[in-house]
């Protein structure tokens, strides 16, 4: 088999030791899980808040799960008949050589149709069971706390390792096994398994999102604006779907998140490192992504395990959990040097500019994230100036404290644009100078580079899954201490509640730190798949006998082709139209948990003549969010379909030009502005309570920060981490539809008949899509 792949025996040992790492992840997640269950759970009253929250996660998800059920099994079937429309791929008539053309059809068909299903059945587990992880980790946070300050960090950030380390195994276990089976045809079902777990990402993205803000505006703005009482007080009708919300979002839906970005930064590295293959004759350019993220692997299991504080009621969480981050960077950039030197140092592979540029790339990619780290903590982290100055704001109200987080998040997003420019530029600098090369291949060596910087970027996935579970796991231990504990004042509760409030200020950060990282791997990951798309397009045009000065790769795509342009204007507004539909769907739900609020407070909730319905409130956040969930996907699936059948493949790749650009800027906007009210709300919230000076909970500027904080909601938590898997859905089926539309470009007779009779039947689809977006949601109130 591997002979005919074309590995060495040395290769195959090394793919296989990959593949036991990824092994070895999944176990280290098994063993956390042991210690975090052996972990104290606390009183039976803050076992029954847990109880509560657990109940409702789990049957949204349930309810979730038979929403998607039926597309998912739609585009199964698409993605296996999607290989009748076009030849198989040269690679794939190579590794099967012998076999018939329709044979081959039927088993890279086959292949990419479980590659999906794998890939959505993967995503879908780091998100499910993470999520249940988290959940079984926040109530012995609270219970932690009461102990020290070291033992509840320990046990928030390692419950939050196992959704790490699981992203981590899976995402290495799907892609080499995929190549064990397939070699040199791995890409044709790899993109099956990228578009698997990208769909599955958005829909828990877009559900999770739509239900946790609709829960959490609704609670805020009844609770702490209207009747006056603390975040997460018992007596408040929404207070448990809040909490649920924070696990369905923030925990399933960012674990899958990170998860199809990591599956799709492999995707288009071992693309391109395929259509080096052509240029060079050399493996070394597919394998070596694979030796990459296994090394990411065992870094991040050194990384994670050493994050801890000092024992007693107080510590730095953030200073931790950054070291234990730069840990695994250090450990993972000397190992990529390593690998690279003993692998890549040949005297073939040395023809083609030496053997550091490949590990040179990885490394800046480890940079990229760091330095997006870095960013993100400072637009939104309480200590920077950004957050301060719009605490500053609540002094005028909140019309000026959300005008000052709006021009906070314009900032971060241009800062960031130029980070991300400038990780592009140094692909350039470093596998674009390489001698000899004509203009084409230089051009499949940047975009190799750029692809391996995604692949860099991604290394320390466990780490950085980790931090994005530990906010919401520290936020359900604050809220069960808060419900738990209602009405205790001894010094020991206080201290408790002091250590659950700093770890919940930390988890914020660490929240929008990590959409940080998933929006630039996003972007990342959209602009090798753009070099996919192209290495892809050449390729089909290529079969059709078109010559090589012609192809889309030699020629790129003008923008002063009108049709071109117009493809680029519809990418750049598919953003924004996404996010209208999503806030508008969080605004609806918001709108029905508080008439519900409302209604419960009037039968005399606060004066305790009735206990709370808890329920209600979970089922009209369930509902809202199930609206949305194929309307939404539809316009990620659909549109591009649409652009490239109606406009050919030219506009396609304007098309994408355009919500590469677009979702990269909206989506940090919306990330950063939104975590920087949330985060400026916290230090008003800390100062002391004083009516005189207008300080404290329950003060002018106080409500001045939750108003801003309620509009900062749905920014960061629904739509701005709901564009990642958007960008990348539209990019992928990009790429898997480019070769049907080279194939059609130029129909005429009953073919031409066809194209535009499909493309009127989406544009229907699309406008259904639309029209069920904006209708309202069920009145549950009533």
């Amino acid at each position: 088999m591997y002979a005919m792949q074309g590995l060495t025996s040395l290769e195959a040992i090394a793919i296989w030791v990959v593949f036991g790492i990824a092994i070895i992840g999944l176990l280290y997640a098994v063993f956390l899980r042991s210690q975090i269950l052996k972990e104290d759970k606390g009183t039976p009253k803050m076992q029954e808040v847990w109880g509560a929250i657990k109940d409702g996660a789990d049957a949204y998800l349930r309810k979730q799960l038979r929403s998607i059920l039926p597309l998912i099994g739609i585009l199964t079937v698409a993605l296996f008949f999607s290989v009748y429309i076009v030849p198989p791929s040269p690679e794939a008539m190579q590794r099967f050589a012998g076999q018939s053309e329709a044979s081959v059809r039927f088993i890279i068909g086959i292949a990419r149709a479980l590659a999906f299903v794998m890939g959505a059945g993967f995503s879908l587990t780091v998100g499910q069971i993470g999520m249940r992880m988290a959940v079984q980790g926040n109530v012995r946070v609270a219970a932690a706390s009461k102990r020290s300050f070291g033992d509840a960090l320990r046990i928030a950030y390692r419950a939050g390792t196992i959704t790490g380390m699981l992203t981590d195994g899976l995402g290495l276990l799907g892609g080499t096994l995929i190549f064990i089976l397939l070699g040199i045809a791995a890409p044709d079902a790899l993109l099956g398994f990228g578009f698997g777990g990208t769909l599955l990402a958005l829909f828990m993205r877009v559900g999770g999102g739509i239900f946790t803000k609709a829960a959490d505006v609704g609670a805020d703005l009844v609770g702490k604006v209207e009747a006056g009482i603390p975040e997460d007080d018992p007596r408040n009708p929404a207070v448990i779907a809040d909490l649920v919300g924070d696990n369905v979002g923030d925990c399933a839906g960012m674990a899958a998140d990170i998860f199809e970005s990591y599956e799709v930064t492999i995707v288009s590295g071992l693309i391109l490192g395929l259509a080096l293959w052509h240029i060079t004759n050399r493996l070394e350019w597919i394998i070596f992504p694979l030796m990459v993220r296994g090394i990411g692997v065992l870094s991040s299991i050194f990384g994670t395990y050493v994050v801890k504080s000092e024992p007693g009621k107080s510590g730095n969480a953030m200073a931790a959990i950054f070291r234990g981050f730069l840990s695994s960077a250090a450990i993972s950039a000397a190992l990529f040097f390593i690998a690279g030197f003993f692998y890549l140092n040949t005297s073939a592979m040395n023809q083609w500019g030496g053997w550091w540029r490949t590990p040179m790339t990885v490394f800046v990619g480890v940079l990229l994230a760091i330095l997006i780290d870095r960013l993100t903590e400072y637009f939104t982290g309480t200590e920077a100036s950004p957050v301060n100055e719009i605490k500053k704001a609540a002094d005028t109200g909140p019309a000026t404290l959300i005008l000052q987080g709006i021009a906070s998040g314009f900032e971060s997003s241009v800062w960031s644009v130029i980070v991300i420019a400038l990780t592009i530029v140094a692909s350039i600098f470093i596998m674009g100078t390489i001698p000899g090369l004509d203009a084409g291949q230089r051009v499949s060596f940047i975009l190799y580079g750029v692809a391996m910087t995604g692949i860099g970027m991604l290394t320390l996935t466990g780490n950085n899954v980790a931090m994005d579970s530990f906010g919401p796991i520290s936020d359900n231990a604050n809220g069960i201490g808060e419900m738990a504990w209602s009405g205790m004042e001894d010094k020991e509760t206080k201290d408790a509640q002091q250590i659950m409030a700093d770890l919940d200020a930390v988890g914020n950060t660490t929240k929008a730190i990590t959409k940080g990282v998933a929006i630039g791997s996003a972007v990342i990951a959209a602009v090798s798949l753009f070099g996919s798309f192209l290495v892809d397009v050449s390729r089909a045009q290529a079969g059709l006998g078109i010559p090589a000065g012609q192809q889309i790769q030699a020629i790129g795509i003008r923008v002063d082709i009108p049709q071109v342009f117009v493809g680029m204007l519809i990418g750049g507004a598919l953003p924004w139209l996404f996010s209208s539909f999503a806030i508008q769907a969080v605004s609806r739900a918001a709108s029905l948990i508080v008439m519900e609020v409302r209604r419960q407070f009037k039968l005399g909730v606060l004066e305790g003549k009735v206990p709370p319905d808890y329920k209600q409130a979970v089922e009209i956040s369930t509902t809202a969010a199930q609206k949305e969930l194929v309307s939404l996907a539809l316009l990620g699936i659909v549109t591009p379909i649409v652009v490239g059948l109606l406009l050919q493949v030219e506009a396609l790749g304007g098309f994408l030009a355009g919500i590469i650009l677009s979702g990269q800027l909206l989506a940090v906007f919306l990330n950063n502005s939104g975590g920087a009210w949330d985060n400026a709300k916290k230090l008003i919230e800390d100062e002391p309570k004083d009516p005189k000076n207008n300080t404290g909970k329950g003060s002018e500027r106080h409500k001045a920060g939750v108003v801003g904080d309620t509009v900062g909601d749905p920014f960061k938590d629904t739509a701005g981490p709901a564009l990642n898997p958007m960008i990348k859905v539209v990019n992928l089926v990009a790429v898997i539809i480019a070769p049907i539309i080279v194939q059609y470009e130029g129909a005429t007779g009953a073919a031409l008949y066809t194209v535009w009779a499909v493309a009127l039947i989406l544009l229907g689809l699309l406008g259904w899509a639309v029209i069920r977006s904006k209708a309202p949601a069920p009145d549950m109130a009533k």
